[in-house]
């Protein structure tokens, strides 16, 4: 999770052909953006919106475009700190981003505890895990300032926060060895699908996004970026299509037969018990897989210089993956007051398509209005300014 980044080049070789001759790849914040709408559709429960992102569609859903995005993001962003300060500025600025993302998950689980108080529901409050935070302040403050704590829908910012902390000696060992270092991390992620390794948490020991299988996706990104051009052909290959076609047709029509009753009988019964629930705390292999599949056609499709990303959506899906940080913590916001105006409200049709609607737009503004704060009147976006040779990266660090 980090904003503002560059679309710089590789670490270590030579950029991916998209990346070439580009100050920034519009792709990333793009989908960065629209993963964030996404999250917060999926965030409001019983809400039409979600029929909008890829949840019901398919195995995985946003939260893995984001996770992997933010790999690619943080290998841009801060190989660009690298080039420019060194790695003594690539690792503060990595701290500082840590610190940030601490300091906006500690306020956004406050937060999110003053609204459910003044809300007065109490089912509300089991619902958004802040009933022991609003019983117990202080043990739950304490947990929660060693990451062990989160209120629901705010798991994935201490992910980050591990993951930025540690950002140094991953790059180092990416660049030195970066197949090794994937193939670690594979591993790690392996084990824990056999043995269900997690990190402590509280108060019921479980995190819904388990750093030690999720960190695989956020390897994967930067991966990709330092070492994923040679493997590209492979990928972008007809086999490669063909196959990530064929799953993501399979995965639409088991996940759409949980849903839509019709379609139940279309799928054995065995094969639903095999694969219902999918495991996303761990990251169930299954949707890994259909996110690579996903990605392996968004690729194929969705060209660099594609023009549908210079319209008025796509700008304003860009403009909040610009400010991702903010734009998350209020996301989680929104789908909480979206909860709580179809609790006391109504929770009909039109109320659901109007919140769904309404959020996004304040999440747009909201990114808008942080975007023009950070531009001085005179000077030139930071993001968009030219960046330097792909070889100069790290060529001398």
């Amino acid at each position: 999770m980090h904003d503002r980044t560059h679309s710089s080049k590789p670490l270590g070789g030579n950029a991916p052909p998209e990346l070439k001759g580009l100050g920034r790849d519009l792709r990333i914040d793009v989908c960065r953006g629209i993963a964030l709408w996404w999250i917060f559709l999926d965030h409001v429960p019983n809400n039409i919106g979600s029929w909008l992102t890829l949840r019901n569609y398919g195995f995985s859903d946003a939260a893995e475009v984001f996770m992997f995005i933010s790999g690619v993001t943080c290998a841009l962003a801060y190989g660009r700190a690298s080039q420019r300060e060194g790695w003594s500025g690539m690792i503060g600025r990595s701290l500082r981003r840590a610190w940030d993302i601490y300091a906006a998950f500690l306020l956004l689980t406050l937060a999110c505890a003053i609204m459910v108080y003044l809300a007065g529901r109490d089912h509300l409050a089991d619902e958004s895990n802040t009933r022991i935070l609003l019983e117990r302040p202080g043990a739950t403050l304490a947990h929660a300032a060693v990451l062990q704590y989160r209120p629901v829908n705010t798991d994935v910012l201490p992910v980050f926060v591990i993951f930025h902390a540690s950002f140094a000696p991953l790059l180092w060992l990416l660049l030195r060895a970066p197949n090794v270092t994937l193939g670690a991390s594979l591993l790690l992620y392996s084990l824990v699908q056999v043995f269900g390794w997690s990190v402590p948490a509280w108060p019921n020991n479980r995190w819904f996004f388990n750093p030690l299988a999720w960190q695989f996706l956020i390897v994967l990104g930067l991966w990709c970026v330092i070492e994923g051009h040679k493997f590209r052909p492979s990928l972008t290959s007809r086999t490669a299509l063909v196959l990530a076609l064929l799953y993501l047709v399979f995965s639409l029509i088991i996940t759409l037969s949980w849903t839509i009753k019709p379609l139940e009988p279309l799928v054995p019964q065995t094969v639903t018990k095999l694969l219902f629930p999918l495991d996303k705390s761990n990251l169930s292999p299954l949707r890994l897989l259909h996110f690579l599949a996903l990605a392996i056609v968004a690729v194929r499709f969705v060209p660099h210089d594609w023009r549908a990303l210079s319209t008025p959506v796509m700008r304003c899906a860009r403009c909040c993956g610009q400010n991702s940080l903010p734009i998350y913590c209020l996301g989680v916001l929104l789908a909480l007051a979206s909860h709580l105006t179809l609790l006391d409200i109504s929770d009909r049709l039109a109320m659901q398509i109007m919140l769904s609607l309404g959020g996004i737009l304040v999440m747009i503004v909201a990114a808008t209005l942080l975007n023009s704060i950070s531009i001085k009147p005179g000077r030139q976006p930071r993001w968009t300014q030219p960046i330097e040779p792909v070889t100069a990266t790290f060529s001398n660090k």
